[in-house]
């Protein structure tokens, strides 16, 4: 623990990445990426579907980028091309499957314990993202369906009757592009599809007048069975039907106790308290960046704006 870095950045998704390259470009010395998987933008690798489009502006809001990182609408595949570039060319000192465990501000520096090893910052910014911790369902997921039932996209396969249960982008997309091969049911426990985004709406509206995904809306789902090595799923108006998989994509929460174990103070919601100009937490030096900054999730270009933030502040101090 000799070194002390002028900036370290927990988590290498959009938000982590924009700071620390804002970092490198605007003339910090000795800056640090750690992230506890084995490569960047983790969500993005495990969450997204394959060519699944990448916009700049986050349901229909022009977001203009205030940094030094360009970004433009495109696919998972060509973001995570474009990251690795940025890491790449400004080559970027990280630590990939290193889990940070504990941040505890002694003075005015900062000590960050890891599995991999312990380290010394003047400066920490948090951006783990919430997608880590998916939420689940309030019900049991019986043992003997649980490989029946998806966080994702993972496993899914050909010609299987599947539901999707859900209401915002995630949901849409996951319904629309597993209809090429199965029959979807997007299931929503409101009457309409407010929270996608304007191209995601006319695309679910589409899919839905051609059949190719059936809607079942303002129903909730009481509970799932096994039967016959199907998903048995009970609706709140007595229906009742089988199916070969069932996804959920209903977002997903921080982890309140690592937040905690970093001193982020939360509010009575759960939520991070920060200074929203610079995202600053009320532990002087300690900043958090990307969706754990927003309550209901945000964009891409907003975690970079929040790197290029978060570095002009400190270089301001």
């Amino acid at each position: 623990m000799g070194k002390i870095y002028d900036l370290i950045v927990i988590g290498g998704g959009p938000g982590g990445i924009g700071t620390i390259v804002e970092a490198k470009v605007l003339g910090l010395e000795n800056i640090l990426l750690v992230e506890k998987t084995d490569n960047h933008s983790h969500t993005i690798r495990k969450f997204y579907k394959d060519k699944k489009r990448v916009d700049k502006d986050w349901q229909g809001q022009a977001i203009e980028l205030e940094g030094n990182v360009e970004f433009v609408d495109g696919t998972k595949e060509s973001t995570l091309d474009y990251f690795d570039k940025l890491l790449d060319d400004e080559k970027i000192d990280s630590r990939f499957n290193c889990e940070v465990l504990k941040v505890q501000k002694n003075g005015d520096i900062f000590d960050i314990y890891s599995n991999c090893g312990d380290y010394k910052a003047k400066n920490v910014v948090v951006s783990i993202g919430r997608m880590g911790k998916p939420n689940k369902p309030s019900y049991k997921i019986p043992a003997s369906i649980r490989r029946q039932v998806n966080y994702n996209l993972d496993r899914c396969g050909n010609g299987e009757e599947i539901i999707v249960v859900g209401g915002g982008d995630s949901a849409v997309e996951y319904a629309c592009e597993l209809s090429s091969s199965n029959s979807v049911t997007l299931n929503y426990r409101k009457d309409t599809l407010t929270r996608p985004n304007p191209t995601n709406q006319d695309m679910i509206q589409n899919y839905a007048s051609r059949g190719k995904v059936k809607l079942k809306l303002g129903l909730d789902i009481e509970s799932v069975e096994a039967q016959h090595g199907k998903v048995k799923v009970n609706f709140s108006n007595g229906d009742m039907r089988l199916y070969d998989r069932a996804i959920y994509a209903i977002g997903g929460t921080t982890s309140k106790d690592f937040l905690k174990a970093c001193g982020i103070t939360l509010d009575d919601r759960g939520e991070p308290i920060f200074n929203s100009e610079n995202y600053e937490c009320e532990v002087k030096g300690l900043y958090i960046a990307g969706d754990i900054a927003f309550a209901s999730g945000g964009s891409i270009a907003i975690a970079l704006n929040h790197g290029y933030r978060i570095v002009s502040h400190i270089l301001s101090k």
